[in-house]
């Protein structure tokens, strides 16, 4: 008789998207995308042996299978078999172990191997065939397995802080650099997550008045061959290797030693602690390209799944918008899909409160080049997930029309490398061109003071036409302002170093950037404690580095410190240190009275910012009405106290602006503020602006000329006059509504 229809077999149902989805007891499905793939095994470590299993069914590029065993801890890798013709941009290479593209952890950290290529390369790390054959011996002893995870973390009812972005001030870090030599953390948790979530780390930050930890790439990576080859790593970290699993080394050796499951539960502990004390967390992830390179690095992942799939290529040849020799192609679906999911992975697993985009730039591009309504842009911009987190792009690249700072949609935030470049120009390099042609005429302040504003002329670039007159799309907040960030000089090295000094590189000093408009102050390096003059020199480029410091955390966006500025850190004038494991980029925890003073100052910007709302308004600058003022508009003065006509926003000898920023309405105790930013090399005797701008009572609030902030004179201004030191910031608060302010009408 026939079969029961009831009684038939059900047919296996096909995942949804690739990964591992197991139960409790590690019963589920495994899947991985790989198109071009004739077969996919997934093979368990267990012991010294692997046991293989080919995945039995392919629907939509997905090969896939019902799985059992895969239990926390479980070591796991896939081997592709598929075809192999390098020229044409395919690596398929059975005898290599790849990891799982979307696996949660990682077995270990390693050093490049040449077992890790899928051909046979030199000594050092250099294929040696021009048409070179699949290598010969298989690498699953020495490769890097994935590893199985458990989501079974106690948060202990953690709480995001859900710091809005006008009250933001990010801070750049390394984990390692930032504690690797901090005397309060213990030893063993030095240079590590648990460092990081240490609370003499965490009162640090907190006390110094920041609000988020934006850290440097965590993800799982690997060094790049050159580097090997040097004896180097890659410190920075921005050569990932798998998007979901934590960098091992980056744990404490007790976390390594225990495997994976505690190299991410460290992690999460580490972002537990950071909540705990009011920090929001930021990651900085490199979604642009892999530890894989192009043509001639290994085979880790990616590549020997489905390398035309996941990378860019024309015939084979790789496009290489990123520098590294490849591209992650942002138009293949499974690389969007891989990129979604891994962010809502790091959101929702690992409640991460942000990410900074590295080469973001790549992310929008695709045959007709960059895009700001590309898929890709539009799908993290509009995720459920991923639009309640802060989202910043690093919005260049070095390919073709790579720079497109002001061009990503809402709710992207900038990285703004023209706030950087035109208040280094105004504080250093003009400054120093003055100083040795002699020709005042160098410089002005008209870029300096649209940075202030908030850099409207770059944000609102793709804004529709028919918004109404004055609104925008986006805000100030947009913009993130930055003088330094880990690529490049630090604070400190701006005032000291013309020319940088990357030879612990091993390139020759030929790496990083030689645009560094930075000023030694009339002496390359640091002097010496018995040289003439160096007393001079040094305070000379504290009080630069204080100026530099106001103008940063007083205009209007979202201003971004880098680790140790505040204390002065040196890189010895290395401006590329990506490659340097050591105290070239730790951040150096002994403080002297000087280095303290300028931690101090720091908080003392931060204050004033948090404490005077005008200085974080949601929308850009209007220009101010004396008769109706408000926190949302500005004005602008020279030293004689006047507005600022055409012909003075046009003058390259004017070195001295004075901004405006009128208080809030109706708000008791609110204070207009005057910041007066002087590039002279003279002191300038400046007046407050007269009727019918606020007349009430003036007071210092800062003045970088001095050292400590506690020697500021008290009491009000005696008159209306005030002497403004050479290369300095000064702000006055003007009291609403006080003595001759009764032409203040409050809207």
């Amino acid at each position: 008789m026939p079969p029961d229809r009831h009684h038939r077999a059900t047919p296996p149902v096909a995942p949804t998207s690739p990964g591992l989805s197991v139960d409790a007891l590690g019963r589920g499905t495994f899947a991985v995308a790989a198109p071009r793939a004739d077969w996919v095994d997934l093979c368990i470590r267990q012991g010294a042996t692997e046991r293989r299993r080919r995945l039995r069914h392919v629907d939509g590029g997905l090969h896939w299978d019902h799985v059992t065993s895969m239990v926390p801890g479980t070591l796991y890798g896939l081997r592709v078999g598929g075809p192999w013709d390098p020229a044409a941009g395919q690596f398929s290479q059975p005898r290599n172990l790849l990891q799982d593209p979307w696996g949660r952890g990682v077995s270990r950290s390693s050093s490049l191997l040449s077992s890790f290529f899928p051909f046979e390369v030199d000594a050092m790390l250099d294929r040696r065939d021009e048409h070179p054959e699949p290598r010969e011996a298989d690498n699953g002893e020495d490769a890097v397995w994935s590893v199985v995870v458990a989501d079974t973390f106690d948060w202990q009812d953690d709480l995001r802080p859900l710091v809005d972005w006008d009250a933001t001030v990010l801070y750049e870090t390394h984990v390692k650099g930032f504690t690797r030599t901090h005397p309060r953390v213990p030893e063993t948790q030095r240079g590590t997550y648990a460092g990081l979530g240490h609370p003499a780390v965490t009162g640090y930050l907190r006390d110094l008045g920041v609000t988020t930890v934006q850290l440097l790439p965590i993800q799982a990576a690997m060094d790049e061959p050159h580097l090997t080859r040097l004896g180097l790593t890659n410190y920075w970290g921005y050569s990932t290797m798998g998007y979901f699993a934590p960098e091992p080394s980056l744990a404490t050796s007790a976390a390594q030693h225990a495997g994976a499951q505690a190299v991410l539960d460290e992690v999460k502990t580490m972002v537990r602690s950071l909540h705990a004390a009011g920090l929001e967390v930021v990651l900085d992830v490199v979604y642009n390209h892999t530890a894989e390179g192009g043509a001639d690095g290994p085979a880790l992942s990616l590549r020997g799944l489905d390398n035309l799939e996941y990378y860019w290529t024309d015939h084979g040849t790789f496009l290489d918008v990123t520098g590294t020799g490849g591209t992650l192609d942002p138009r293949s679906v499974h690389v969007m899909d891989l990129i979604l999911a891994s962010l809502r992975y790091w959101v929702q697993e690992v409640h991460i409160d942000g990410f900074r985009f590295d080469l973001a730039a790549t992310l929008g591009r695709d045959d007709r080049g960059f895009r700001p309504d590309h898929p890709l842009l539009r799908a993290v911009a509009t995720d459920p997930v991923l639009r309640g987190v802060k989202l910043i792009a690093e919005p260049w690249d070095v390919g073709p029309d790579g720079w497109q700072t002001g061009s990503f949609p809402v709710p992207f935030a900038e990285w703004n490398d023209a706030f950087r470049d035109d208040v280094r120009s105004f504080w250093l390099s003009d400054r120093a061109h003055r100083e040795r042609s002699g020709d005042p005429a160098v410089g002005g302040i008209r870029d300096l003071a649209t940075r202030l504003a908030g850099s409207s002329d770059l944000l609102t670039e793709q804004d529709p036409d028919s918004l109404p007159e004055g609104r925008s799309l986006r805000s100030p907040w947009a913009s993130i302002n930055y003088i330094t960030a880990h690529d490049g000089f630090t604070l400190r090295d701006l005032t000291v170093y013309e020319t940088k000094r990357n030879h612990a590189n091993g390139e020759d000093n030929r790496d990083g950037t030689t645009d560094n408009r930075s000023w030694n102050h009339g002496h390359e390096g640091e002097v010496g404690p018995g040289s003439e003059h160096g007393a001079e020199v040094d305070a000379a480029r504290r009080r630069t580095a204080r100026g530099l410091l106001a103008t940063l955390l007083l205009a209007s966006g979202t201003p971004m410190l880098t680790a140790g500025d505040e204390t002065a850190r040196t890189q010895q004038g290395n401006n590329n240190a990506y490659c340097q494991d050591n105290e070239i980029s730790w951040v150096d925890w002994r403080i002297d009275p000087t280095r303290l003073d300028l931690r101090e100052t720091v908080k003392r910007l931060l204050n004033l910012r948090g404490e005077h709302p005008q200085l974080r308004a949601p929308d850009f600058l209007r220009p101010a009405d004396p008769e109706h003022l408000d926190a949302g508009a500005v004005a602008w003065f020279g030293a004689d106290g006047a507005e600022l006509d055409h012909s003075a926003w046009m003058d390259p000898s004017r070195h001295l602006l004075a901004m405006l920023r009128p208080a809030v309405p109706g708000r008791e105790g609110s204070e207009h503020l005057l910041v007066i930013v002087s590039g002279s090399s003279s002191t300038l005797q400046v007046r407050l602006p007269g009727t019918p701008w606020p007349q009430g009572t003036a007071r210092y609030l800062l003045d970088t000329a001095l050292e400590r902030q506690d020697d500021l004179p008290t009491g009000p201004l005696p008159d209306r006059v005030l002497p403004v030191a050479p290369g300095s910031v000064v702000v006055i608060a003007i009291a609403a509504g006080g003595p001759g302010g009764a032409r203040q009408r409050l809207s």
